[in-house]
């Protein structure tokens, strides 16, 4: 089912009409669920989920994150200022053209100071393995990983890959060669 870009304008300013109209909770819910699913961009990845891993999982209507979820035998904990590699279970077969990238949890790394470490990640469209997860704990204090905790966050996204040319010279910018700060702090 294809709706041309004028369709989809008309489509969404019936639906700002109708939440207008009627002016109720009701209302909002047919909003965020049918108007907002109906424009968002949207791609299957296929993957495989090791028996009590957690699939990815979106847990609001707008995410553009789905979380990720540790895939533990046993508790690990993570101390302050060190890294580790957690596993979640789960092999993704991600379409050509796209990437995964993986990403911190916001509240993660402001309440505990844990964080992915080599951010972002970029998971490729010929990688079959297994997502683990590179934490490192930025806190001071030691932070314990228990299985199914949510590690992080991973967004599907478009790739566009450069054709890179080697050339004698370069275009002169106003900017050059000045890097590192030399804009401002």
């Amino acid at each position: 089912y294809i709706i041309l870009n004028r369709d989809v304008i008309h489509i969404k300013i019936i639906c700002i009409k109708l939440v207008w109209k009627i002016g109720c909770v009701e209302s909002l819910f047919f909003y965020d669920v049918f108007c907002y699913n109906l424009f968002m961009n949207k791609i299957d990845v296929k993957c495989v989920a090791l028996e009590g891993a957690i699939i990815p999982e979106y847990k609001t209507v707008g995410a553009a994150g789905a979380d990720v979820y540790a895939y533990l035998k046993e508790s690990v904990t993570l101390k302050a200022g060190k890294s580790c590699v957690i596993p979640t279970g789960v092999f993704y077969e991600i379409p050509e053209g796209y990437e995964i990238q993986v990403r911190p949890r916001s509240g993660l790394a402001a309440k505990n100071g844990v964080t992915v470490l080599n951010t972002p990640g970029t998971i490729d469209s010929d990688y079959r393995g297994e997502l683990q997860i590179i934490l490192i704990n930025l806190g001071d204090k030691d932070f314990e990983i228990k299985n199914g905790d949510r590690i992080a966050q991973i967004i599907v996204a478009p790739v566009t890959q450069g054709n890179f040319v080697q050339v004698e010279h370069l275009s002169v910018t106003e900017r050059g060669e000045k890097g590192f700060g030399s804009t401002g702090v």
